[in-house]
């Protein structure tokens, strides 16, 4: 069975570039060339991806995602890439190594904030965080904990779903690793779904913004 861990490739200086360093940079490289050859030849067909994950992500959301957009749809892409192009041959799923999750799940505690932050402004956004004060502790408590969590479940469905395929591919090396494969690909696209759907959500309590404050800031109609 593969090892789980990373190993490196090879070095820059004295910093060792890993399997799924390697394998990040080229799935981006993909993504970026296939959106632009898209773009100037079949821009119907990205203009059908895009409408597809503002609907999908708006219904999450329970409000446009029109500003979000272009961060829910990129993260969306890269996980589902990520976790399933583990099947091309060569290529290591980089979320197969806990560092990348972390990071996207770091991404998202801090895209919340801002977001938040340019919705409301920095006062309103402290103070709706802060209300009543004794409840900023759980907030910053729970704020981590759900990075936490995003980062365990990404990296947990992942890893348990390439040893379970490892295992059968040893017992049975022959039709139902096929099937395993399928059910892989399948759990990497609706893992990558669950992701973004947290994420969204996330940042939509981040950035909402209560009747009262929208009253306030609204121009008054005369």
């Amino acid at each position: 069975m593969e090892s789980i861990q990373p190993y490196v490739v090879f070095q820059i200086g004295n910093i060792g570039i890993t399997d799924t360093v390697t394998s990040t940079w080229v799935i981006m490289a993909l993504i970026v060339g296939l959106t632009v050859a898209l773009e100037r030849w079949q821009p119907a067909l990205l203009e059908w991806v895009i409408d597809f994950l503002n609907d999908l992500l708006s219904d999450v959301m329970g409000r446009a995602v029109g500003p979000y957009l272009p961060f829910l749809g990129t993260l969306a892409i890269f996980i589902a890439a990520a976790n399933t192009f583990s099947a091309v041959p060569f290529i290591t799923a980089p979320t197969r190594d806990i560092s990348t999750p972390l990071a996207l799940a770091l991404i998202v505690f801090f895209s919340v904030h801002y977001f938040g932050i340019r919705e409301k402004g920095t006062w309103r956004y402290i103070k709706d965080m802060a209300t009543p004060i004794f409840t900023l502790p759980l907030e910053i408590i729970g704020q981590l904990s759900r990075t936490l969590a995003l980062t365990l479940r990404l990296f947990g469905n992942i890893i348990s779903g390439e040893i379970v395929v490892a295992v059968i591919f040893t017992l049975a090396p022959l039709f139902v690793p096929i099937t395993m494969t399928g059910f892989g690909l399948f759990t990497g696209i609706l893992q990558a779904f669950i992701f973004t759907a947290l994420a969204s959500v996330y940042i939509a309590a981040g950035a909402e913004v209560s009747e009262d404050t929208h009253r306030k800031t609204s121009p008054s109609k005369t």
